[in-house]
């Protein structure tokens, strides 16, 4: 039996374009906020394998998607490259000691803190259907330095932006270290059974393009040739949320497998403007899914029209909102599916 996920990221087109959604096992789903309640908490359910397997597959077995994406989160690279990684409620995450104020030295790496999620793709491997992709994924290094740097989120990544101007021999080293251990860290979810893996980028968007080329498709490249190297065939999907124009480059200058587009890219300039042969991915508008109804189907209608006649996993821009209906969603795959 086929699996139409992987054969759209290895390029072969088909009729009907598989589904995965970005944030699909999450808080929009009762079953999920029912195991985190018992968990205790975001970081509880990650570290606990059996449960973040039970997760990853919990929209598999509700919706059937094409695609499982594992159940973790981006900021596990600088845990395990020693910083100390918290949930606080209703405050994102914290890293400490921040790297604005510490050098990277100071840290003590912990690469024992992986082993939960290897164990994770280990479960989820052994159980998904067979013809569903399993998908790893890691932080890039620019959108994890962000976080390593300021000790938390920011809306501008002002802090990390201004410290690469400032000290670019200090953070260079920061972004060396990440892509070190993310290109072992995904190579280790690929020996323990994922498929495919893609390179999260949220912040991308918030660089010049000189920095962008610098941070951004520098990294990236170093990270894609690796895996390619380790593991031939096995598909790098990239995502660099914001890039806009820039886009073009960084697919030319990465070498990902496939590129996913986030709500901002037009469809239609995005089929012009990119490889013709390239998979490409998405690019809904979390919010029109919210909406649902003729609006949602419109929009959808016009992603499927752009990406006909290249290989195209459909997808949101970004990742699904937890306010989202179930019966949207039921009513996007029904929609996405009748066009096979």
């Amino acid at each position: 039996m086929k699996k139409p996920l992987l054969a759209t990221l290895l390029g072969d087109r088909q009729p009907t374009p598989p589904v995965w959604l970005m944030r699909q096992a999450g808080r929009y789903l009762p079953e999920y906020r029912a195991l985190r309640a018992e968990k205790g908490g975001f970081l509880a359910l990650v570290n606990d394998s059996a449960a973040a397997a039970e997760v990853t597959i919990q929209p598999i077995r509700r919706f059937g998607f094409d695609g499982a994406i594992l159940f973790s989160d981006i900021l596990m690279v600088p845990s395990a490259l020693g910083q100390d990684l918290s949930f606080g409620v209703g405050e994102g995450p914290a890293l400490k000691p921040a790297l604005v104020d510490h050098a990277l030295q100071s840290l003590q790496a912990a690469p024992e803190r992986f082993e939960p999620v290897y164990e994770t793709v280990r479960q989820v491997a052994a159980s998904l259907p067979f013809q569903t992709t399993f998908l790893g994924f890691a932080g890039s290094p620019w959108t994890v330095a962000t976080y390593m740097v300021a000790g938390h989120g920011s809306r501008d990544q002002g802090e990390t932006r201004r410290f690469a101007y400032a000290d670019p021999a200090a953070f260079q080293e920061i972004i060396s270290a990440i892509v070190t251990v993310t290109v072992d860290y995904l190579s280790k979810q690929i020996e323990s059974g994922v498929e495919a893996v893609q390179l999260f980028d949220s912040w991308a968007g918030s660089l010049s393009p000189a920095q962008f080329e610098r941070w951004v498709i520098g990294p990236n490249a170093a990270i894609v040739g690796a895996l390619h190297e380790r593991h031939p065939g096995v598909p790098v999907i990239g995502f660099p949320k914001g890039a806009g124009a820039k886009l073009t480059a960084y697919v030319r200058e990465t070498g990902v497998d496939a590129v996913g587009l986030d709500e901002t890219i037009d469809p239609a300039w995005a089929a012009a403007a990119l490889p013709k042969d390239l998979p490409v991915q998405g690019n809904l508008d979390p919010l029109v899914l919210i909406a649902g109804g003729e609006a949602m189907e419109q929009a959808a209608g016009r992603i499927l029209a752009a990406f006909a006649e290249r290989p195209h996993v459909f997808n949101l821009g970004h990742g699904i909102l937890q306010d989202t209906p179930i019966a949207h969603v039921e009513q996007l795959l029904a929609f996405v599916r009748s066009v096979g």
